[in-house]
């Protein structure tokens, strides 16, 4: 456990910060203060830090007496790591060259604002990004080796009080902690002037994530509305997105939080298509996709699916939206339209519907975004974009039938829809359209029967006889093969690896299906 001296000339928040979340286990054996009225004294105490106070004594006593005095008082501790929070005296080499490494933490990027007054030179300097360094103390004042800097947004309206604030728990209280855990896991060495942090490497994961937007839009409200939003948007993506959509129909009421949510579900699932492809989206998830020849039967086969759940929902096109899609997308009510351009015809048609918004994205449809984060209460979840394209040549057939060639084909569309529906994820699917689809289900069998449940009742003109089934993930039991099978189903996409497999692929045999296993599943959990 690496023990650390703390050094404040005033009410010391960093070292108190350190101590509350103890990075990797440190512990303070002591805080030192030059100050007898410093408010550090009275905190570390109450969470039972011994303290120590050393004044000068004098004015006329030297800094090296002082210092002298200092290390004196410290050699009764186990001391690893001094920290510096605010100790207003300037450290000589009669301190630096007997304690141990010594951190301070200075509220600007260095080199950038040095002195007492960092924040408001950073005001008057008009820069727009501040932050904190925390480096390693030397002679020279804000001029040691950085360990770690953590960058923080100036705003227009700031004061030099909002700025120190920010710096502080925006920045100092991120980067301190973070430089402490570096040192006491051994990762930080000092060569030469210069510091080295092992594992503070870049690529796909970096050490350090940093994420920007800018605002470009405050919500009407948020998922509710009693909840308060607004838009970021990343400046350098290039894909097709909503959020750098043109919105054509001007006067329509602007884009909701859930309207953003929805028509990026929306958007993301027709990408997964070579192929005139539609698909119409209730709370991110479809409630049909369909391929066809052409972009209005496509939508057609789509809407067909559910046109009960397609009500009030969003419509995504991979195509340019033709007058004749237009015409059938109007036919009943929709929120929004999402397309890669509309024909001047198609625009007079969706335009005569007063509140149906018309999103252009353009043509950029490579999925050149790889990562994709979850904000957590604490942090953030971040992982590769599931970016998988399902080939014939991947599947293996695991029963005595094997399916034929437009089942497979059936399979490889109804897998690339699956990956759009939250888990747990059944759909049912006949040549390129979908027939039923069962989202979000604790039970995966009772995935399957709401998928039935949809093709039987809800489908227009559609049936699950003869249909294909895809699973996201393994069946654990055979009750969800021979639950399909009830209602017509014939072949079965899924990622196999579960220790009931065998008693599962029995169960097709016995019901005379098809079965492929992908070898990888593809959850979708929000």
């Amino acid at each position: 456990m690496m023990r650390i001296a703390g050094m404040a000339g005033n009410r010391g928040r960093n070292l108190l910060n350190i101590a509350d979340r103890a990075p990797n286990g440190v512990e303070f054996s002591v805080v030192l203060t030059d100050n007898e009225s410093a408010p550090v004294l009275t905190e570390a105490a109450e969470r039972g830090i011994p303290t120590e106070v050393v004044e000068r004594s004098g004015e006329d006593e030297s800094r090296d007496s002082h210092e002298e005095r200092i290390l004196a008082r410290l050699a009764g501790y186990d001391i690893d790591l001094v920290c510096l929070d605010g100790y207003m005296r300037v450290l000589t080499n009669t301190f630096l060259d007997s304690a141990p490494l010594t951190l301070n933490v200075h509220p600007s990027l260095l080199p950038s604002f040095k002195g007492m007054d960092a924040w408001g030179d950073a005001l008057a300097a008009g820069v727009t990004v501040t932050g904190c360094t925390v480096h390693v103390v030397t002679e020279e004042v804000d001029g040691g080796p950085i360990v770690t800097q953590e960058p923080v947004p100036v705003y227009e309206d700031d004061t030099a009080a909002d700025l120190k604030d920010r710096v502080l728990y925006d920045g100092e209280f991120v980067a301190y902690p973070r430089a402490v855990r570096a040192v006491a896991e051994g990762r930080v060495t000092v060569d030469d002037g210069t510091v080295h942090i092992d594992g503070d490497e870049s690529g796909a994961f970096p050490a350090r994530w940093i994420e920007t937007g800018d605002r470009t839009a405050s919500l009407r409200y948020g998922e509710n509305p009693h909840q308060d939003a607004a838009l970021y948007a990343d400046t350098t993506c290039t894909e097709a997105s909503v959020v750098h959509a043109d919105q054509l129909n001007e006067g329509a009421k602007a884009l909701s939080y859930n309207n953003y949510n929805d028509a990026d579900g929306a958007l993301n699932l027709i990408k997964e298509f070579e192929e005139p492809a539609a698909a119409v989206i209730k709370h991110t998830n479809p409630a049909g996709c369909a391929t066809a020849e052409t972009l209005a039967d496509a939508y057609e086969d789509a809407l067909a699916t559910d046109p009960q759940s397609a009500f009030g929902g969003i419509v995504a096109l991979n195509r340019e939206c033709d007058a004749t899609t237009a015409e059938r997308i109007i036919d009943s009510f929709k929120e929004i339209v999402v397309a890669t351009g509309y024909t001047d015809a198609a625009l007079d048609v969706l335009r005569s519907k007063e509140n149906l918004r018309v999103l252009d994205v353009g043509d950029a449809y490579d999925q050149t975004e790889t990562l994709v984060e979850k904000p957590l209460v604490g942090g953030r979840l971040v992982q590769e974009r599931d970016r998988q394209q399902l080939t014939r040549d991947a599947l293996e057939f695991v029963t005595e039938r094997e399916p034929t060639d437009e089942q497979i084909e059936t399979m490889l569309f109804a897998w690339s829809v699956t990956k759009h529906v939250k888990s747990n994820a059944i759909v049912f699917a006949a040549e390129t359209e979908t027939v039923g689809i069962g989202m979000g289900q604790v039970s995966r069998v009772d995935a399957v029967r709401l998928a039935g449940l949809k093709a039987d009742e809800h489908a227009d003109g559609k049936s699950a006889a003869g249909a294909v089934m895809a699973s996201d993930a393994f069946f654990p039991f055979p009750d969800g093969i021979e639950t399909a099978a009830e209602h017509g189903i014939e072949a079965v996409i899924q990622p196999g690896g579960s220790v009931n497999d065998e008693d599962v692929i029995a169960a097709a045999d016995e019901l005379g299906m098809a079965m492929a296993f992908t070898g990888q599943r593809c959850f979708k959990h929000e």
